[in-house]
């Protein structure tokens, strides 16, 4: 894992995420049924607080934020919100992935299969030093 390079949450933004994790959309239940199984070993959160805002899914490790629009983010000035929350994330290291509702309820499975296969490219090459290289490269098992 990671260091956590995330904004730390802005004052009530903790708060909402707490209950924007007990309301959440259809298309959000789906999408977290399916990356809670942490596809590929990699961890997922939910409704993850970030400076002033929530995300709707977060991989610390790929460092990517992964946003389900519904309908009203292409209604009136939406889209250039969503625009300047885009590069705040970016000027902070971390990109975001933004998925129409009516996709996951279409195919849910070739939406995770395109959430790993762009948190999969966003990875490191390596882990960073300082720790034991894994088990597994040392021959043990």
């Amino acid at each position: 894992m990671f260091k956590d390079i995330a904004p730390k949450a802005s004052a009530g933004t903790v708060k909402q995420s707490r209950r924007l994790r007990r309301t959440m959309t259809l298309p959000e239940v789906l999408l977290w049924q399916a990356l809670r199984g942490r596809p590929g070993g990699l961890k997922f959160r939910r409704q993850h607080p970030c400076g002033p805002y929530t995300l709707d899914f977060y991989c610390n490790d790929a460092r990517l934020a992964i946003e389900v629009d519904g309908e009203a983010h292409s209604r009136n000035d939406q889209p250039k919100r969503d625009a300047v929350r885009d590069a705040w994330f970016v000027d902070r290291g971390i990109a975001t992935m933004r998925i129409a509702a009516a996709e996951v309820l279409k195919d849910l499975d070739a939406v995770v299969r395109g959430v790993f296969a762009q948190a999969s490219a966003s990875l490191p090459l390596h882990h960073p030093a300082g720790g034991p290289p894994p088990r597994d490269k040392l021959g043990e098992e």
